[in-house]
């Protein structure tokens, strides 16, 4: 039996898509309408079809003309207007798709086959970023490639993304060793030409460290690994510092021994005026990389920071999932709380893009559009889920320790450089508050060493000028 579907945008898009329809009767899809914002459209007709009313409309529209499924079809839709649709199909009780984003539109008309289900990266209100590939190839190919970290939900999609580029060997690094040869059988399955070596290794450990970079001789290194859980580290700021300070030193000094031609250092926005010391810990790793880059090191050092990665291990979206599944109320922290959100293979294909752009010394960002506040994105996924919103209980529990209720991309005292691509930022870090950030930097791992947390805090906060602890 036919399927009645209502198309929400009665622009260009909306046009193509309907013709598409018409044109594949074998899909069993029939159009009744079209809903759309624009006062002049009001009971006008558009491509053959009525324009029945306007987007809040759609809730009654379905029910009345029994609509079985809407078509989305405004390609520059921003977030809160895919949040608002999916939550009204919610309302309504019917699925929707979504037609393709306007740079699909731009390199050809929208065929049917490219209509599919709503995606949680469409509820950024962005078209996902698209970097420039050339370069990354001319720094990859031919290349020995080391990534720490390489077992996680980063390092395993950075791994994935940098066999494309024909490196000559990709070494795969990580403590655990069930993840790492989890990304290793796979990258062995899809790329069987590939030369690549699984090594089982802790950062904090100079000497071993040391010893598998003499052997290995990368010639370029992405450093992904990393404690990152914001509470936890706020609970055991030693472990913060011994493995982002001291890991990530280690990882520097190595590199620069055997002659490594660029090393990248994951960073994240919460170094951006940190509250908890999982940031603050990044943000003076930031600055020690800049000094040791205008000290002379022989290898380029770079830093990109990211947002909140959807479907990342640990991310906000996973959580969410998971307690759909489980059947429990959805936890957010506050209901202001928002943060800036990436796909993971833009925060991937960023990493490679600063290694092909940067000179040495350089903070890389990608411009992520509006934040998105997490308790709409929690009630849009349960949308999306195929739960009534209005069924799914969502529990505040308040702000967590070493927590911001927003993230910012930049501090004010970084200065922007002008940058190559459109939608990347480039900056460079403004003055601590002591001369010799790598000083400070074993400071703070001495002090780790002792297992002096409260002394991490007070000195982080002599260190950093805009670290503002909780």
């Amino acid at each position: 039996m036919a399927k009645r579907v209502l198309l929400a945008g009665a622009g260009v898009a909306g046009r193509m898509t309907a013709s598409e329809v018409r044109q594949h009767p074998e899909a069993g899809l029939v159009p009744v309408g079209f809903v759309d914002d624009d006062p002049s459209l009001q009971g006008t007709q558009v491509a053959g079809l009525p324009v029945l009313g306007a987007l809040d409309d759609l809730v009654d529209i379905a029910r009345a003309h029994a609509v079985d499924e809407v078509l989305i079809a405004i390609p520059t839709a921003r977030g809160t207007l895919i949040r608002r649709l999916v939550a009204l199909c919610a309302r309504a009780r019917v699925p929707a798709r979504i037609v393709p984003g306007l740079l699909e539109i731009i390199r050809g008309d929208v065929h049917f086959e490219h209509i599919r289900p709503v995606r949680p990266e469409d509820l950024l209100g962005r078209e996902t970023v698209e970097l420039v590939e050339e370069p990354i190839e001319a720094v990859l190919r031919g290349k020995r490639v080391l990534v720490t970290g390489a077992g996680g939900s980063i390092g395993q999609e950075l791994c994935r993304q940098i066999a494309r580029f024909a490196p000559q060997q990709l070494f795969l690094l990580g403590r655990g060793e069930n993840s790492v040869f989890d990304i290793d059988c796979e990258l062995g399955d899809l790329h069987p030409e590939l030369g690549r070596e699984a090594v089982i290794a802790d950062i904090r450990d100079e000497g071993a460290l040391r010893r598998m970079v003499q052997r290995l001789r990368p010639e370029i290194v992405f450093h992904a690994a990393a404690h990152k859980h914001v509470p936890y580290m706020e609970r055991f700021a030693s472990e913060a510092i011994l493995n982002n300070v001291h890991g990530t030193l280690n990882v520097v000094r190595a590199s620069q021994d055997v002659g490594v031609e660029r090393l990248v250092f994951v960073s994240t926005d919460k170094a951006v005026r940190p509250r908890g010391v999982m940031g603050a810990s990044k943000r003076l790793t930031e600055h020690v990389l800049q000094a040791l880059q205008a000290t002379g090191s022989p290898t380029r050092l770079l830093a990109v920071r990211f947002g909140n990665v959807l479907a990342s291990r640990g991310s906000v979206v996973t959580l969410f999932q998971a307690q759909l599944r489980r059947g429990v109320p959805l936890t957010v922290t506050h209901p202001e709380a928002s943060r800036y959100f990436m796909t993971i293979r833009e925060a991937c294909l960023l990493v490679l893009q600063a290694a092909a752009l940067g000179r040495g010394g350089e903070v890389f960002t990608l411009r992520m559009g509006e934040a998105v506040k997490i308790v709409d994105l929690a009630r849009t996924l349960v949308a999306l889920s195929g739960f009534d919103p209005e069924q799914v209980a969502i529990r505040f529990t308040g702000m967590r320790p070493g927590e911001k209720l927003h993230e910012e991309l930049q501090a004010q005292t970084d200065a922007e450089l002008p940058s190559p691509h459109p939608h990347i930022l480039m900056a460079r870090l403004g003055a601590l508050q002591v001369p010799d950030a790598v000083a400070a930097a074993s400071d703070l791992i001495a002090l780790a060493r002792a297992g002096d947390d409260d002394g991490i805090r007070r000195r982080l906060a002599a260190v950093l000028t805009d670290y503002d602890p909780a």
